[in-house]
């Protein structure tokens, strides 16, 4: 078997890492393999420490699964430099996985959120990082459609940053209003400085909408199977003689 790598964004939140951590273990153990988290910035190790962690163990290649919602910039250029530099520098034999992305899958995994945390019927603000890849920010709008389809409710998309209609606290402020309810779903892996700056604000966003604002913590564990999918894809496909 081969290893297992996740391949985060990187946060300088002093716990965002461990919560890639748990995630991270929690893939392994359904996977049955050994498995480091490794973070594109921020957080350590880098792809290439952790194919060292990996060599050390025993392992001669791992399959690398990036922890990321969106096919943009950190999909498209660093992970495959990442790749390229690890693969140079250790030896070890790296196959990329797909990433997380906003497929029917994480629909499943944010309606299981908003059912376990949400009042029935009240609508979503779906937080997402947010990106300035504006076919990447299409899919999230669809992802929100998708997610409102499965919970039969309205379902608002308002990125951290990036491209949008409604941006960051000034977007949840003008989602919330004339709401009697409303509850944030992050699309966040672990927690993050920009979740937290959301979440902080709430109050203050509660006091001047009159609305009642509850809201989700990241997805971490959730997506272990999400991860652990990932990667026997990737087996079967490097496997696959055509």
């Amino acid at each position: 078997m081969q290893a297992l790598i996740t391949l985060s964004h990187g946060s300088r939140h002093d716990v965002a890492q461990r919560g890639v951590e748990r995630l991270t273990a929690a893939a392994a153990i359904t996977l049955g393999v050994e498995a480091v988290d490794a973070h594109l910035e921020f957080n350590t190790p880098d792809l290439a420490g952790a194919a060292e962690v990996a060599a050390d163990a025993g392992y001669t290649s791992a399959v690398v699964v990036p922890l990321l919602f969106t096919r943009a910039f950190h999909a498209t250029v660093d992970v495959p430099a990442a790749l390229r530099e690890a693969r140079a520098a250790t030896g070890v034999q790296l196959t990329l996985a797909n990433g997380l992305g906003q497929g029917a899958d994480i629909v499943n995994v944010l309606a299981r959120r908003v059912w376990r945390d949400s009042p029935p019927s009240v609508p979503v603000i779906l937080y997402p990082v947010g990106t300035s890849n504006l076919e990447a920010a299409a899919r999230t709008t669809a992802l929100g459609a998708a997610l409102a389809e499965k919970l039969d409710r309205e379902v608002t998309v308002v990125p951290a940053t990036g491209a949008g209609d409604l941006i960051g606290n000034p977007g949840i402020e003008a989602a919330a209003r004339d709401r009697e309810r409303m509850h944030l779903l992050p699309l966040f892996v672990t927690d993050g400085l920009l979740l937290n700056r959301a979440t902080r604000d709430l109050g203050r966003i509660q006091d001047a909408t009159g609305a009642i604002l509850t809201h989700s913590a990241p997805l971490t564990t959730d997506l272990s199977d999400i991860v652990a999918s990932r990667y026997r894809e990737a087996l079967s496909e490097s496997s696959d003689p055509t």
